[in-house]
């Protein structure tokens, strides 16, 4: 079945994630970068980048390669014009659900909101493979809210059809099982966002002598 998210406009995510009642396209630019500060890795994977939210706190100076990887190919496209001036920049068209992508580790891997909608099978155990031993992986998690859906309904008819596919995970699920695989949590914070909803934050460190 071919991802749901090959169905979604740039434009109509954008929009969603920006909207008043959703308000978290601006709060995911921030924690992106309050990870980049707190990392300072020379080499960045994102997972599920989308359009790019977030790259224009890349340093330069300190970060010299910067991996862009999403199913939609349309969306990298979108992601060349507006940052291409980023150095090292590489864009991935790959379903992180079917196949492990082919990228060089890096030192951070950030993957927000990506394992609620892909999955935490196939999609995780590729997403961890890119950790290079001793670097961090960054995740964003929603957490259940009982006055919202998981999936925010506003009017972009295309967003809709992501909620079959969204499943929420659970923070001391998911930290124990890439505990198993040699992941250590290193910090953890919640951030409160529109309609009740709130993200976990979880930054974690691997383990250089782990193979995942």
């Amino acid at each position: 079945m071919p991802s749901p998210w090959l169905a979604v406009p740039l434009a109509d995510y954008e929009a969603h994630m920006s909207a008043p009642e959703v308000g978290q396209y601006s709060l995911l630019s921030t924690l992106f970068r309050e990870v980049l500060l707190r990392c300072l890795p020379a080499s960045v994977a994102v997972v599920g980048v989308a359009g790019g939210n977030g790259l224009e706190h890349v340093d330069p100076g300190m970060t010299r390669r910067v991996a862009g990887i999403d199913v939609n190919q349309a969306y990298l496209d979108e992601v060349a014009l507006r940052y291409g001036v980023v150095g090292g920049l590489e864009l991935h068209c790959v379903d992180m659900t079917r196949e492990a992508p082919g990228v060089e580790p890096a030192e951070l891997v950030h993957a927000a909101l990506v394992f609620e909608h892909a999955g935490v099978e196939g999609c995780l155990r590729n997403t961890l493979g890119l950790v290079a031993p001793g670097g961090w992986l960054s995740v964003v998690l929603q957490l259940p809210s009982v006055q919202a859906p998981g999936v925010a309904q506003t009017p972009f008819e295309s967003i809709r059809g992501l909620s079959p596919h969204f499943s929420f995970v659970d923070p001391a699920w998911f930290t124990e099982t890439v505990g198993a695989a040699g992941f250590v949590l290193v910090q953890e914070s919640t951030h409160p966002v529109p309609a009740g909803k709130a993200f976990w934050v979880g930054l974690f460190c691997r383990d250089k002598g782990r193979d995942v």
